[in-house]
Formats: C-alpha cells, structure tokens, sequence
C-alpha cells in the first residue's frame, strides 16, 4: 500500500505547470492534427513528417535517459533501433500476417512489445559488461556494438539481407500518426515519473557522483544495467514505429551516422532536459528533412557536415569563457531547454521550475544550496575587521 501510495505521488508530481504544458502540446497535436488528417485538410508530406518527429523524439527520450540523467555516453542506440524495427517488421510479415490482414493495429501493438522486449534484452546483455567502462571506452564499445548488429542483420537472409526488409502491411497515415503520438505521450509521461522517484534521483545521484553515491547506498550497477534496459526499450519501440512508416528500409539506414544524430538532439535540447530533448528533435528532424530534399546523391554526406558542426558549436559555446556573461544573462546555458524556460516564464509569470535532476523529496531546489566550493571559501573568510582584530605578538597572544 505504502509503495502504491509512492508511486502516486511521484505520478502527480509530473503534473506541474511545465510538464502539463508539454503533455497538453503533445495531446493536442495529436488531437488537432489528427482531426484535420481524417477531414482530409493536411498533405500527406506533412502527417508523415509529424511522423518521423514523433518516432524520433520517442528515441531521443530513450538516449537522453542514459546520457542525460545516468551521464553515460551510448553510440549504439540506432541498434537497439533497428532491432525493433526489424524484429517487428519480421513478426508482422511472417509470424502473424492473418492478424496484419485483418487488425493491423493489434498486430503492431504485438510488434511493439516483441521489439522493445528484443531491444531490452540486448541491451541487458551489451550493458551488464559494457556499463563497467567509463567515458570514451564505454562509447567505442556501443559504437562497435552497433555496427556489429548492422552487420548481422545484413546477412541473416531472413531479414531481406543488404537489401532490407519489406513491410508487406502499410498503415493508414493519419492513423498511423495518432498511434506513433499517443506512444510519444505515453513515453513522456513514464520518462518524466522515472526521472522525477527515488529511483531518478538515485540515478543522477550516480551520475553527479557515482563514489559518494555508492556510499550512502546506491545499488549502482543495478541502476546502470536498469536505466540502460528501459532506454533500450523505449528505442526498440521507437524503432517498431519507424518501421510502419516505410515500405522497405535496409540495415545501412541504422549507422552510426544515426547514432550521433540522435545523440545531437539529445545535446542541442539541453543534457538531462527533457522538454529541451523534445524541442530539440522536433526541429533536427524537420531540418533533416528539409536537407534530404535538397541535398542529394553526393551531396547527402553533406548533412553528417551539417551534424559535426553543430556539434562543435555547441561545445565551443558551452564552454568558451568569453560568452559566459552571455549564458548566464539570457540563461542560455541548455541549448533547447532555454527556449522551453523562456516560453513557461512568458506564459505562466512564474520562474521556471528548478531541474528535477536537482529536486529532492520534499521539494528543495538543490540549486540555491552553496556548493562544497563556495561553502570552502564562505568558511575561510575573515569577517573580523581590521580595527576589531586585538595585535597579537610572535608568540601568538595580544598585548
């Protein structure tokens, strides 16, 4: 009763002014946009790019878990991606066609708990070794890991081989587009309940530091291997929806070209900010598209250009002194995430919420506590003043 009673409060507590504001776009896009698609008032381009941005921001979310809030550096979830897509894809063409014939969505609500049950299980599997390595060796090892599925799927026959896999079983567009969003919805809403229990503040208790919370009683190898797990479901799933959405797709797709452009979504909106995650992929994925329609044949490499310097920007200007004045100014200091802080201040009147990666039980703002740096310098200040100091001899005593 006392763990249902927790987990309720935790559920309420993402319905806060800002996190409602997100749910109610998302809601009402699928809503809005969706009547307007089966009234037949929008192109069909452009239910199917509200697609591709609802897929990908439902893997975004996946990876902004493990990078954001768990401070791992992953390359390999365009894997776990590809695993739900073609698991998925396999099932509903050759496991279950009937059901794909006559209740195509039943069958993909199958598919998307065998691909995200798929991906989970590899990514139980990759993460239980690959979690122990830190920083650039646990990136290489997912990086590897990723091609070495891309490969295998390019030569297991079954999977259509270098040449892809066909989806025998298109789905209606605007139908298609209200699942993929009440997927996204549902996403958010387990995200922003993970993030905002005990068990998200232990996990960015690991990631601030992982010695001091292993100290004080963090399982933290159970944390890692558990976030890792849930992110790969999560892009498993995401990987299920973007199946639907193509009539044939190859291994070569899930490259790890597709693994930093995830990871740039995930950077550009803000580390550990998920409404920034959101911001952040809605407008990568609407210019990558955008650039596919103008930039091909070889001039389409021109786009991972397009990616590596947006990369280096957000470095430079993350961490160039020069426009520190101007971060914290404007409070430009998450990507995305300003825009979205901005936005609640304009609407609401109200400042915007601390981070929950810095929210504690009973609702302190963790932020406006000295750090262990400023309470070091706070301690060694002198407030005796000059005239007040009694003159002491060399031996130590006042005259």
């Amino acid at each position: 009763m006392n763990g249902f009673k927790t987990y309720f409060t935790n559920f309420k507590k993402t319905f806060k002014v800002k996190n409602f504001i997100m749910y109610f776009i998302v809601a009402g896009a699928m809503i809005l946009f969706g009547g307007l698609g089966a009234a037949g008032a929008l192109k069909r381009s452009f239910l199917v790019l509200l697609e591709q941005m609802g897929y990908g921001i439902i893997v975004a979310l996946a990876l902004s878990l493990v990078v954001g809030f768990l401070g791992e550096l992953s390359l390999g979830h365009a894997a776990f991606m590809s695993i739900g897509a073609f698991l998925g894809c396999y099932f509903q063409n050759s496991v279950f066609p009937a059901l794909s014939s006559s209740s195509p969505f039943v069958a993909l609500l199958l598919a998307m708990l065998i691909g995200g049950a798929a991906a989970g299980a590899f990514g139980f599997i990759i993460g239980l070794p690959a979690l122990r390595l830190k920083g650039d060796y646990l990136a290489i090892v997912t990086l590897a890991f990723g091609e070495i599925v891309k490969v295998l799927f390019q030569n297991i026959p079954v999977f259509g081989g270098a040449l892809g896999i066909q989806n025998k079983y298109r789905y209606n567009v605007n139908s298609l587009y209200i699942i993929i969003f009440a997927v996204l919805l549902l996403t958010l809403i387990i995200v922003q309940n993970l993030i905002r229990s005990k068990h998200g503040r232990a996990v960015t208790a690991i990631r601030d530091n992982e010695i001091a919370a292993k100290s004080t009683g963090v399982n933290v190898s159970y944390y890692k291997i558990a976030v890792f797990v849930i992110s790969a479901v999560i892009a498993g799933v995401g990987g299920v929806l973007f199946a639907g959405t193509q009539n044939t797709f190859k291994p070569a797709k899930f490259d790890y070209n597709y693994s930093i452009n995830i990871l740039v979504m995930v950077v550009l909106g803000g580390m550990g900010n998920i409404n920034g995650t959101i911001i952040s992929a809605a407008i990568i994925t609407f210019i990558n598209v955008r650039l596919g329609t103008v930039l091909t044949g070889n001039l389409a490499v021109l786009k991972d250009i397009f990616y590596a310097l947006i990369l280096i920007a957000l470095v430079i200007y993350n961490n160039a002194p020069a426009l520190k004045k101007f971060r914290n100014r404007y409070n430009l200091k998450n990507g995305a995430a300003a825009v979205w802080n901005f936005l609640v201040r304009t609407f609401t009147k109200k400042k915007a919420e601390p981070d929950p990666a810095r929210e504690v039980e009973f609702g302190a703002d963790w932020s406006r506590i000295p750090t262990k740096v400023e309470m070091d310098e706070l301690l060694s200040t002198d407030f005796i003043p000059e005239t007040d100091r009694p003159d002491r001899g060399e031996g130590g005593e006042g005259k």
